[in-house]
């Protein structure tokens, strides 16, 4: 394959993939480094705790959980339950 048809080919498919994409998604892989708010709802609708992450918020597939470097501590959250997740 001659370089000019990889680049193109190599070109096509970025684009292709970002289309394919909807904003949530883009966003949600964009979100590497960046600081998001976790609040943890209590029952009640009331907010019982809040941390900002140092980076991306992630959950494991096997787990109904997510986890997260925290901004001020630098200790690692691991938390359940209702959850408010926003991108700062």
């Amino acid at each position: 394959m001659n370089k000019n048809r990889f680049k193109f080919l190599a070109i096509a498919a970025l684009l292709f993939g970002s289309i394919a994409c909807t904003d949530a998604e883009r966003a949600k892989i964009g979100g590497l480094g960046d600081e998001f708010k976790v609040e943890l709802i209590n029952c009640d609708g009331t907010v019982g705790r809040t941390w900002i992450s140092s980076g991306k918020v992630l959950s494991e597939e096997t787990s109904d959980g997510y986890f997260f470097k925290e901004k001020e501590t630098g200790k690692l959250i691991e938390v359940t339950g209702n959850l408010v997740i926003t991108k700062l």
